[in-house]
């Protein structure tokens, strides 16, 4: 049976808590890890009505898309629905995971790229990729060990560049070292120099893997003493980060494509500036508030920015280079429950993952 762990452990490795924005409040905010998970329930958002559901469906595990927790709780007296949903869910015994801007910041299995796959979008990127977030390592390996080493760091994870893996860069040299009469060298003698035909092995891989990867490394290395550098790199990750840039088939008329985006995210309205064209192709896209991209948005040449939240005063910074669409919050995330569902019954298909059957989108339409 699967634990409420496990679950973690499988959205955790689509979307690793490391890649959320600093503000957010991503991973298990209410329940054990070692709880037996009877069912899940999926949700754009968690509120008292989701933990009822969840209850009423025998489901011990709700994963929302949005934290019920952003800032810290200093009592629990049931004062506003945050707290409400918080105690109920202690109540019934239901555990509550959030996988919020981690999950949008990811390229592949993440929020955006779903929308864009609804919309027909081609040769996705990211729009504002992460820089910082990669790091380096090098190491120096006997030429005999080398190979060892190279798989073991794969193995765990390093050397993945875009849709590239196994990727490193050798070359060998001459080592140099002299063991003590306490050492246990693999090679040479204890109180003599010994030089070493060795292999300088570089690879990169992201921050959060770097337990993984130098634990791999030591113990895949023969010395007992292991050189390595870890360095951190400014490279652009460029699977990680916000929002998404593509391309349609082929160029459609402006407010054909509008008119689908409204109809495809099922909005009950569409936000948009004065079209500035009457063709578009290129379009980006960010799931949720999206305005902090839109000069990314125009500096990648988008025709149409889709995304959500917009204030009135911020329509204007369309300035007749893009044109910006506003579908809703909620629309512009609503494939997210169907894509956290896939993934968990992918992985636990004997697992109960149900669907949330009611809207939770605060905003009506008139």
């Amino acid at each position: 049976m699967a634990t409420i762990q496990d679950i973690c452990a499988l959205l955790e490795s689509i979307a690793p808590p490391a890649y959320q924005e600093s503000y957010d409040n991503s991973g298990l905010l209410v329940g054990s890890p070692s709880t037996t998970v009877t069912g899940v329930l999926v949700s754009l958002d968690c509120v008292e009505s989701v933990v009822e559901e969840a209850h009423a469906r025998g489901c011990n595990l709700i994963v929302a898309h949005h934290p019920i927790v952003f800032g810290g709780l200093k009592r629990l007296t049931g004062r506003n629905y945050v707290e409400r949903t918080v105690i109920r869910a202690i109540q019934l015994g239901i555990g509550i995971y959030a996988i919020h801007t981690n999950l949008d910041n990811v390229l592949k299995n993440g929020v955006n790229e779903r929308i864009a796959q609804a919309l027909g979008l081609q040769n996705l990127q990211i729009l504002a990729p992460k820089s910082g977030i990669l790091r380096k390592l090098y190491t120096f390996a006997p030429a005999s060990h080398a190979d060892a080493v190279r798989e073991a760091l794969w193995q765990a994870g390093a050397g993945k560049i875009g849709e590239y893996d196994c990727c490193s860069f050798s070359h060998t040299g001459t080592g140099t070292f002299r063991a003590s009469d306490s050492a246990t060298p693999f090679v040479g003698t204890k109180g003599s120099l010994h030089k070493e035909q060795e292999e300088k092995i570089e690879v990169i891989f992201a921050e959060h893997q770097t337990s993984a990867v130098v634990g791999a490394l030591l113990r895949a290395h023969p010395y007992e003493e292991v050189a390595y550098d870890l360095v951190k790199l400014e490279n652009a990750h460029p699977r990680i980060g916000s929002g998404l840039v593509g391309d349609l088939p082929a160029p459609v008329p402006m407010m054909d494509f509008l008119q689908s985006a409204k109809t495809l995210l099922r909005a009950g309205c569409l936000r948009y500036t004065a079209p500035h064209r009457d063709m578009v192709q290129r379009i980006a896209l960010c799931g949720g508030a999206g305005s902090f991209l839109l000069s990314k948005a125009i500096g990648a040449r988008a025709d149409v920015f889709l995304t959500a939240d917009y204030k009135y005063h911020e329509f204007f910074d369309a300035d007749k280079r893009i044109t910006i669409a506003d579908v809703g919050h909620f629309e512009s995330e609503q494939y997210t429950i169907d894509l956290l569902a896939e993934q968990i019954r992918t992985r636990f298909a004997e697992l109960p993952t149900l669907l949330c059957s009611h809207s939770t989108n605060p905003v009506r339409y008139l």
